[in-house]
């Protein structure tokens, strides 16, 4: 199976970059007019142009060359984009950005480590760092996935009276590293390398980095299920278990 960088071969934008992470950034980032945002794993810029139209100045980076000169392609005049690995960003001064991103992105990161002490190295005294990510209590690559309890929840008004639909997690703690497949039965030798960390790896790593985490969230999916007998407990599962971890950390 032949590995490609991050995600090599096509667009990542999908239903919920769109219509969950997007808008929940914009609310939780603001960005402003002369704040400079270095956005981590961009892929072919998706989140740096709309932080861009909003007036900041952005640098985008990215592993992958083939997204980097997508991005390029449609760029304004207050972005740039380079393809450079992210636990090495030698080429960025110290104490030079205000706000940093990584989005969707730390998951593939195999030197988590190294990516978080660039941060810290570039972003300006008390510089804010924003991570979203896959919520890793309840996807964790080839150990979780959906359930259904065809029998009715005994004692709780919750409507659902076709059964409970719930959310399986084989293994937890215990760090993984596992190859997705980009197009399964399609490609066989495209994939992409996954990486599960608990969420105390992640506030570790913060705090042995000189930062402090000042917020997290938790994003739900947006979707809905259509007319069905599973329906009712489809949509409360989705309101009840997150989609994606969200957190922002303070450089100290």
């Amino acid at each position: 199976m032949k590995k490609t960088t991050s995600w090599d071969e096509e667009s990542v934008v999908g239903h919920y970059q769109q219509k969950v992470i997007l808008p929940n950034l914009t609310r939780l980032i603001a960005p402003k007019n002369g704040e400079i945002i270095l956005d981590i794993g961009c892929g072919e810029g998706y989140f740096s142009k709309k932080f861009a139209r909003d007036g900041a100045q952005v640098i985008g980076v990215d592993n992958s060359k083939k997204l980097i000169e997508i991005a390029k392609k449609t760029a304004a005049g207050n972005e740039e984009y380079h393809a450079w690995s992210a636990d090495e960003l030698h080429s960025l001064n110290n104490n030079f950005f205000d706000k940093a991103t990584i989005i969707l992105a730390i998951q593939n990161m195999d030197k988590a480590h190294s990516v978080l002490k660039e941060c810290y190295r570039v972003l300006k005294p008390s510089g804010r760092l924003y991570i979203v990510m896959n919520h890793p209590a309840f996807r964790v690559p080839k150990a979780s996935d959906w359930g259904w309890d065809p029998a009715p929840n005994q004692g709780v008004d919750t409507g659902q009276v076709n059964g409970t639909r719930y959310r399986r997690v084989d293994r937890y703690l215990s760090e993984s590293k596992e190859k997705i497949q980009m197009h399964p039965g399609d490609a066989p030798d495209n994939y992409t390398v996954s990486f599960h960390r608990p969420l105390q790896f992640y506030f570790k790593l913060l705090k042995n980095a000189g930062f402090a985490v000042a917020n997290l969230e938790e994003w739900i999916s947006d979707k809905k299920s259509g007319a069905g007998p599973r329906a009712k407990a489809e949509d409360q599962s989705r309101k009840e278990i997150p989609l994606f971890l969200f957190l922002e950390a303070i450089k100290l």
